[in-house]
């Protein structure tokens, strides 16, 4: 019998459900402890073990991935980033390895927007003062008062330039490839380069991939020609951004503050300055929140290994009506 090294977070609550699933196709469990991900030290141990794998942000590294070879034929990725598996040996050793592009697009270009609008409009701020028993207009801006910077113009970044536009927003965007002039014509988007959109920016909004090319894309040089008083808001990975160099940009007062929902460290340590910071809003990497977009990566995620193993999964959809129910139910 083939087995599955099952690993996905988000899945695992709801185990009981997917079993009669891949019972149906022959295929057993191997359920490891996880919080938050696998390590590269998790994994060894199971080396040899599993013909397939559905994981997160699991460390699948050459060494892991040269352990698990040749009986690891394919790595499904719950949602989209796959930073953290090697793709290249993946490549070299004949694993496949499949994702689901553009699965959290709406719930994370609406959490971007909400920050925004925390920001510009201090709902958070007066509310905390409301609490402490203080009466006290603070001064909001509308939207529209504001120029959002996109750091990364797919689909997400896309998705958020509509919503940003849709609210007056002007908008500056830059990426490492050509954006079709469709699209630019139809949303005003301005292309620009980095340190231009930094130094113009009210929001600077990270929407890239982790690659080499954009690994602590905001650092101690490139703060320095961010807006005085801009907000940097990051719903992508954490590694984007050098923590120390912005923690420092915090604390000097030239930006103005931060959104973050990923950190360099997950879960974020908690002695982080960032805890404490009056004029951050954090977030448990939680910007993909929506069971719809959930449920529609649970079962792509299944159809993916099934097709890297090369099993038929014609019948696959007769399964999805199932109530999601957790272990624990």
């Amino acid at each position: 019998m083939k087995k599955i090294l099952f690993s996905a977070p988000y899945m695992l609550p709801f185990v009981e459900r997917f079993r009669p699933v891949f019972n149906h196709y022959g295929l057993e469990l191997i359920l490891p402890e996880v919080h938050e991900r696998l390590e590269e030290v998790e994994i060894l141990p199971y080396a040899g073990q599993f013909d397939g794998a559905i994981c997160g942000d699991d460390r699948y590294t050459p060494r892991v991935l040269a352990a698990c070879a040749p009986r690891l034929k394919v790595i499904s990725k719950w949602g989209t980033g796959i930073d953290s598996i090697h793709a290249e040996t993946c490549h070299q050793l004949g694993i496949k390895l499949c994702r689901t592009p553009n699965a959290f697009t709406t719930p994370v270009a609406d959490s971007v927007m909400g920050y925004m609008l925390a920001f510009a409009r201090r709902q958070p701020w007066m509310s905390q003062q409301m609490k402490s028993l203080i009466w006290d207009k603070i001064p909001g801006k509308a939207l529209s008062e504001f120029t959002l910077g996109i750091i990364g113009v797919g689909a997400i970044g896309k998705a958020l330039t509509r919503r940003a536009r849709a609210f007056g927003m002007n908008v500056l965007g830059t990426d490492i490839i050509d954006l079709d002039h469709v699209f630019v014509g139809e949303t005003g988007i301005q292309i620009t380069h980095l340190e231009d959109l930094l130094a113009n920016s009210d929001f600077i909004s990270l929407n890239c991939d982790l690659n080499p090319t954009s690994q602590h894309i905001l650092n101690a040089e490139t703060l320095k020609h961010t807006k005085p008083g801009a907000i940097v808001i990051n719903t992508a990975r954490g590694p984007l951004v050098d923590e120390p160099a912005l923690i420092a940009a915090l604390q000097s007062g030239h930006l103005g503050g931060a959104a973050l929902d990923v950190f360099e460290v997950e879960p974020l340590p908690h002695d982080s300055p960032l805890m404490g910071m009056d004029n951050v809003l954090l977030a448990p990497h939680n910007a993909n929140s929506s069971p719809a977009a959930w449920e529609r990566v649970h079962w792509n995620t299944i159809k993916n290994v099934l097709d890297g193993l090369g099993i038929d999964a014609s019948d696959l959809a007769r399964f999805r009506n199932e109530p999601a129910r957790s272990a624990n139910d």
